[in-house]
């Protein structure tokens, strides 16, 4: 696996956004069949509660655009002093240009600002996070903006019960640049690409365009509705992935810091459901306190935007106290992909979650 180390980058802010709009599992009965029994099992056992989802009208480019907005404001930066741009997104507003390239211009960036899109969704704020210490450190880049949001509530179908109760929508944006010359960043990223189809929108794009034949709904055998163009996801193959490669790949991440499990101050995974959270902690042996769970009971799975929303939503007073020397930050999906860092967030400014149109 790429396993890396970097001396000198320091994350000094993050918000996440995110919409107003919000869903419950108990309203939705109907979806359920009016079966109240199996939605408490869900709610008990998977974690399942709310949700929050964008409006009509609404992208993740809007909601990375005020998270950047209130960041680059609390850290009293300019958009013009950043050097480069990294967005992470899976549901950008066009097939092109790049969500990046658009936020770029809205922002008001300088035109010596790269812009750029990665297109990851649960691993990709890791992943992210690691182009932008590589970037940081090349000497071309001093001030990198990374930016990871999705709204994958536009490619369930609100049919599907094996997905729509699970994905809401959020968008974050995280300032690096220079600094914490005395602590180490460490990372590993890995990708299984055999496993794709287990967690994939199937049609839409070059490989099978959109078409009557994509639109058309159709029943799976669960009694579940969706189409070529919805998102689907073989929940059994998802959660044996899960809960096989994050331990392994945790391990091997802190074997290569040098670093004992007790070491760690908290253990940020990707928000994908109570459920796996739980079996990683449990085959991880973590103590509770260090894993935050609550943030996908609150908005549901924000794919690229669930550990800054994790970060943001749940840890902000004790990483503003300076409370976060070593934060393992972990996300694991769509791909497959996995990717683990080990970062310092004890001098972290600016930690905060906003609604957005606030």
């Amino acid at each position: 696996m790429p396993q890396s180390s970097f001396q000198g980058v320091r994350i000094s802010g993050i918000v996440t956004c995110v919409p107003t709009t919000e869903k419950c599992i108990d309203d939705e009965l109907e979806l359920f069949g009016g079966n109240v029994k199996q939605i408490e099992r869900l709610k008990k056992t998977i974690g399942l509660n709310k949700r929050r989802v964008v409006d009509a009208g609404e992208t993740a480019a809007d909601l990375c655009e005020a998270a950047a907005r209130r960041l680059l404001q609390q850290q009293s930066l300019e958009a013009s002093e950043l050097d480069a741009i990294i967005c992470v997104t899976q549901t950008p507003d066009h097939s092109q240009p790049c969500n990046a390239a658009v936020l770029h211009g809205k922002l008001g960036c300088a035109t010596k600002c790269a812009a750029f899109d990665v297109n990851l969704g649960c691993s990709g704020y890791v992943y992210g996070l690691w182009l932008a210490h590589m970037m940081c450190l090349s000497g071309g880049c001093e001030r990198v903006l990374l930016l990871a949001g999705d709204t994958i509530s536009r490619l369930v179908n609100p049919r599907d019960r094996s997905v729509a109760p699970l994905f809401g929508d959020g968008g974050s944006a995280t300032l690096l640049e220079p600094g914490n010359q005395t602590g180490t960043a460490f990372f590993s990223v890995e990708t299984d690409g055999a496993g794709c189809g287990h967690l994939m929108v199937p049609a839409g794009g070059a490989r099978r365009p959109s078409s009557a034949e994509t639109v058309e709904e159709l029943v799976d055998e669960a009694g579940n509705i969706r189409c070529a163009e919805n998102l689907f996801m073989d929940g059994a193959e998802v959660f044996n992935f899960s809960v096989t490669v994050e331990p392994r790949a945790v391990k091997e991440l802190l074997a290569y810091a040098g670093l004992e499990n007790d070491a760690v101050d908290y253990y940020v995974f990707h928000q994908a459901n109570r459920y796996i959270l739980g079996n990683i902690a449990k085959r991880l042996k973590l103590a509770p306190e260090k894993v935050p769970m609550q943030t996908v009971e609150q908005f549901g799975n924000q794919s690229s935007a669930s550990i800054p929303g994790a970060l943001c939503g749940e840890l902000a007073e004790r990483l503003l106290a300076g409370d976060g020397r070593q934060v393992l930050l972990s996300g694991f999906g769509v791909g497959l992909s996995w990717a683990s860092a080990v970062v310092d967030l004890s001098d972290i400014e600016t930690c905060e979650l906003i609604d957005y149109g606030s």
